[in-house]
């Protein structure tokens, strides 16, 4: 597994301290790998620099070109590159292949059509003194991208691909926890990008993240993290240099089930979109508010999908999830729900971290007041809550509360009330009878302290960009 950086267009070893990297399944060392000192951050910004000056004067034609072939790169090398993702995040091996990585591919195919038809207001004269406005769409500069370890090799392309269309370079650093497949990633693009126009560096985030997001060549950061990471990158911009933001800070998605739901649906659907990742999803359907009417069968049918859920090995091809992705991950959840236990909340299915190696821990489902802490803060692993409510108002109410605005879904054969309460709810995302389903065209975001910005779409690449007037006397 290749364990270097790349800067400059060659992979070079790390001078810094190493980081561990574990098989999460086997909880054993995977390899160590060595971060950038100081001197590689700032070789590598500096590259980045270096690039931008000839990158961003390439046509879209030219970008779009290369964006394609980094697609059909991915596509040719995706075995490879997702048994590494498999063997370091932890993920089953064939959703790794068939799902995650064909939306890569399909990620830099839709941004290698956008860099064609960046939108922009036609030429003309808005003043009666023969001045002629045009409206232009320039490139940043150097792009520092903070990638999270749930989705990283989902998340890079996230990042990369609108930015490279817009005519930006990039810095991006992996999590430390999942730097692998990123670095392999990095050969392909080295082989099909000019040198300097991507660079990947890793180490944790106070140090190397640190020393990326304040340099002063970087013109914007692009961050899918916590919170508090988030408050730091803001911190960040707003020093010696004036930065521009991106942020995906997390979630705490809710799912509001009328007494009218279609529950066959519902539980189906929720097998995946609660529990895929192992729950390590900031858009997991994970926060249940159902119409007490209807609490006992749906209780009755959760608790038998949930105890139906396999996980295990992620080479295994009968398995549905695999392990979180770290011990102290394991014992974060844990933790919640032994709480919720304490608290008084009833366990419905699940709720042991199981003997034996790897990370796992049992698909749960939890019974719990709206007040319980596992109802209101992010778990980030396979526990589900369920909380009865009243009215439709007060679901809602409890749904726009919550510090989080990034998913939502509501539940009901009525389109009138399903789309009264989608259109009130304050979330970036909200789906109407189905949950976690995404769409490449359309932008993907959060709102209060899930961020802002929007990832996937033309409006991502917009976020990627500066808009310019340029007036010309005629």
């Amino acid at each position: 597994m290749e364990t270097r950086l790349l800067i400059d267009g060659a992979y070079v070893a790390g001078q810094g301290p190493s980081e561990t990297a574990f098989e999460p399944a086997l909880g054993k060392v995977l390899a160590e790998v060595a971060s950038a000192d100081a001197g590689q951050v700032e070789q590598a910004v500096t590259a980045a620099h270096r690039a931008f000056g000839e990158w961003r004067k390439t046509t879209p034609k030219l970008r779009s070109r290369l964006l394609w072939a980094i697609a059909d790169a991915v596509e040719a090398n995706a075995d490879a590159l997702a048994h590494v993702e498999s063997r370091n995040a932890g993920k089953p091996v064939r959703f790794v292949k068939a799902a995650e990585l064909a939306n890569v591919a399909d990620v830099f195919r839709f941004f290698a059509t956008a860099a064609r038809n960046i939108p922009g207001v036609a030429a003309n004269g808005y003043r009666a003194d023969n001045m002629v406005s045009m409206l232009r769409r320039d490139p940043i500069g150097v792009v520092a991208s903070i990638a999270p370890w749930n989705y990283p090799l989902l998340m890079a392309a996230w990042k990369i691909a609108p930015a490279l269309a817009a005519g930006n370079t990039v810095v991006i650093k992996p999590s430390e926890n999942t730097p692998l497949s990123l670095l392999a990633l990095g050969g392909l693009l080295n082989d099909i990008l000019p040198r300097g126009v991507v660079n990947i560096i890793c180490g944790n985030g106070l140090d190397v993240g640190q020393k990326l997001i304040s340099h002063p060549l970087v013109r914007m950061i692009s961050l899918t993290g916590d919170v508090r990471t988030g408050r730091a990158v803001l911190k960040a911009a707003a020093g010696e240099t004036i930065k521009r933001t991106h942020l995906e800070l997390g979630g705490k998605a809710p799912v509001i089930v009328l007494k009218d739901a279609d529950l066959d649906a519902l539980v189906e659907t929720l097998r995946e979109a609660s529990f895929y990742n192992a729950g390590q999803d900031c858009t997991a359907a994970c926060r249940i508010f159902v119409d007490r009417a209807i609490l006992p069968d749906l209780n009755a049918r959760m608790s038998q999908m949930v105890g139906s859920l396999v996980y295990g090995a992620p080479e295994r091809d009968d398995v549905e999830f695999g392990p979180l992705i770290s011990r102290a991950q394991q014992d974060r959840v844990a933790g919640f729900v032994s709480r919720a236990k304490s608290e008084g909340a009833e366990i419905l299915s699940g709720g042991n971290t199981p003997d034996g190696e790897g990370f796992f821990h049992e698909p749960t489902l939890v019974q719990a007041g709206i007040s319980s802490e596992i109802v209101q803060k992010e778990v980030f692993g396979p526990v589900v809550t369920i909380t009865p409510f009243d009215t439709p108002d007060q679901a809602l109410e409890w749904a726009n509360a919550s510090e989080y605005g990034l998913a939502s879904s509501v539940w009901s054969r009525d389109a009138s009330s399903a789309m009264s309460i989608a259109n009130a709810l304050e979330y970036g995302v909200t789906w109407v009878n189905t949950h976690g389903v995404f769409a490449t065209e359309m932008p993907h975001g959060g709102m209060k302290n899930s961020g802002y910005g929007s990832d996937l779409s033309m409006q991502s690449l917009l976020d990627y960009t500066q808009a310019r007037h340029v007036m010309i006397a005629s």
